[in-house]
C-alpha cells in the first residue's frame, strides 16, 4: 500500500520505517527541511536502538523515502497518518492540537480519490470529529474516512513494540476504512496480533486510559515505597508479592523517582483536563499527577538527607539524565527536578548520561562529565537516577577511590545494600530501611 506519514518525529519515523519493513511504500513528510535532508543522508535525529539500521535497509530497498512536499505525497496515498506533536498547551494543560489541525487542512487540499486519514498522534476524545470537519470544510469534494489508530510505543523498545504489539486499536465511523486498515496491518494480523476495532471516540480514549492506568501503577508503588521506609518493609518484595497476582501483574511496579518522558506527563494532564471539561473528573489521575510532581523534588531531598542534611558547597555526581534508559529523551525527566533541588540547596552538580548529554545541556546548567567515574571524581555523593546498563555493574572499588566520601544514593534500586556496603559505601535505596518508626 502507499502510506504517507505526516510528521517525521519519534512516532512518525519509527512507524514509517516499520510499515516500510512490512513491504508498504512509505513516504515520511516533515516541514523541517534540515530534518528531511539529514534523514536523506541517513542521519537519524533521535536515539532509538535499531532504528538507524531499519531506516537504512528500507531506504536502500526503495520502500522508504523522505520529503517536505506534502501535496505530492498525499495525492498518491491510500493511507495518510498524522503523527505530529501534541504537546501540553501552555496555560491550561490541554493537548495542543494546532499541528494536528494544520496538517488536516493541508492533507484535505491534496486528497485525490478515496483516502483513509489516520490520527496516530495521541489526541483527546473528539479530535477525529474535528479533523473530519476541517477536511470537509477545506475540500467538500474529498472522498475520505478519518480513523483513530493510537500508538503504544515504549521509547527504547519501539521497534519491538510496533512489530510485536499487545494489540492494534482502530477506531472508525466509516466501514470502508476497516478493509484498508486491515490491509495496512495485515503482516501483524497474520501473526495473530489482536486487531481491535472500536468507535473512533472509544479508540481515542483507550490511549489515554492506558497511559493513565500505567502512571497510576508507578505512583502507587512509589507511595508504597515511602510507607516501606517508615515501617521497615522492602518495597521490592512488596512489588513481587503483589505482582504475582494475575489481576495486578508485575509490570510498572518498580519504585523510583517518578515517571517522565514524552507521554505520561502530558497524557495524564490532558486526560484530567478533558474529564473536567465533560464534568466527569478523574480524581485518581489528578492525584497521580500531583504525587508524581512532588516526588521528583522529594528525591532531591533524599539525596540531601543522605549526606547529613546539607549539600551547600558539596559535589553531587548524577548518573543518568534521561527519563529512562535506551533513549536520549530528556522531556520531564526526574533528573531535571532532582538536579534543580540540589542546585537550589547549594550543591555543585556533575552529571553523565550515555545518550542524553546534548539534550541535557539545553535543560540544565551543571558540569558534564565523560563517564560515570569522571562525574564522581571528588564527589561527596553519587546518585543513580537512570538505570542504564552501564551503571548496573559499576566498579565500586574504583568509584570509591575517586570520590571524596563513599555515599551512594540509588533511586532505581539497581544494587543491593549488602554488596555496596561491603565496599565501604553508605547506601540509600528507595523503599528500603532497617529503621522502624513505632506507632
Amino acid at each position: 500500500m502507499r502510506v504517507v506519514m505526516v510528521g517525521s518525529g519519534y512516532v512518525g519515523l519509527v512507524s514509517g520505517a516499520c510499515f516500510a519493513d512490512f513491504g508498504h511504500d512509505v513516504i515520511c513528510v516533515d516541514k523541517a527541511v534540515e530534518k528531511i535532508e539529514a534523514l536523506k543522508k541517513g542521519i537519524i535525529p533521535i536515539f532509538e536502538p535499531g532504528l538507524d539500521a531499519l531506516v537504512e535497509s528500507n531506504v536502500k530497498a526503495g520502500r522508504l523515502s523522505f520529503t517536505t512536499d506534502l501535496t505530492e505525497a498525499v495525492a498518491e496515498a491510500d493511507v495518510v497518518f498524522i503523527a505530529v506533536g501534541t504537546p501540553s498547551r501552555r496555560g491550561d494543560g490541554h493537548a495542543d492540537l494546532g499541528y494536528v489541525y494544520a496538517a488536516s487542512s493541508e492533507i484535505a487540499a491534496a486528497i485525490k480519490g478515496f483516502t483513509v486519514i489516520v490520527t496516530k498522534s495521541t489526541v483527546p476524545v473528539g479530535t477525529g470529529d474535528e479533523v473530519e470537519r476541517i477536511i470537509r470544510e477545506t475540500n467538500p469534494e474529498a472522498d475520505f474516512a478519518v480513523v483513530s489508530n493510537p500508538e503504544f510505543l515504549r521509547e527504547g523498545a519501539a521497534i519491538e513494540d510496533f512489530k510485536r504489539p499487545d494489540r492494534i486499536v482502530v477506531g472508525l465511523s466509516d466501514e470502508r476504512a476497516r478493509a484498508v486498515m486491515t490491509e495496512v496491518y495485515r503482516p501483524l494480523y497474520l501473526n495473530q496480533s489482536p486487531l481491535l476495532f472500536t468507535s473512533r471516540r472509544t479508540s481515542e480514549l483507550i490511549k489515554y486510559a492506558a497511559n493513565g492506568f500505567l502512571a497510576m501503577k508507578i505512583t502507587f508503588i512509589n507511595e508504597m515505597a515511602d510507607l516501606c521506609e517508615r515501617v521497615g518493609a522492602d518495597v521490592q518484595d512488596v512489588s513481587r508479592g503483589i505482582g504475582l497476582d494475575g489481576r495486578i501483574g508485575s509490570k510498572f511496579l518498580h519504585a523510583g523517582p517518578g515517571y517522565g518522558g514524552s507521554c505520561f506527563p502530558k497524557d495524564t494532564l490532558a486526560l484530567a483536563k478533558t474529564a473536567q471539561d465533560y464534568d466527569a473528573p478523574v480524581r485518581l489521575i489528578e492525584t497521580t499527577i500531583a504525587v508524581n510532581d512532588n516526588r521528583k523534588r522529594a528525591m532531591g531531598r533524599k539525596v540531601i538527607a543522605a549526606v547529613g542534611g546539607d549539600v551547600r558547597g558539596k559535589k553531587v555526581a548524577v548518573l543518568g539524565l534521561t527519563f529512562k534508559p535506551n533513549t536520549d529523551d530528556m522531556r520531564d525527566s526526574p533528573a531535571i527536578a532532582v538536579v534543580q533541588t540540589l542546585k537550589d540547596a547549594g550543591a555543585i552538580v556533575s552529571g553523565y548520561d550515555p545518550e542524553g548529554m546534548e539534550n541535557a545541556k539545553q535543560m540544565m546548567d551543571i558540569e558534564f562529565a565523560s563517564g560515570p567515574y569522571q562525574a564522581a571524581e571528588g564527589a561527596d555523593v553519587a546518585v543513580l537516577v537512570t538505570e542504564w546498563n552501564e551503571f548496573r555493574a559499576l566498579d565500586l572499588e574504583r568509584l570509591k577511590s575517586v570520590m571524596k566520601s563513599p555515599i551512594l544514593v540509588d533511586l532505581r534500586n539497581v544494587y543491593r545494600a549488602p554488596e555496596v556496603e561491603a565496599h565501604g559505601f553508605t547506601y540509600t535505596g528507595v523503599g528500603k530501611t532497617e529503621e522502624v518508626t513505632k506507632v
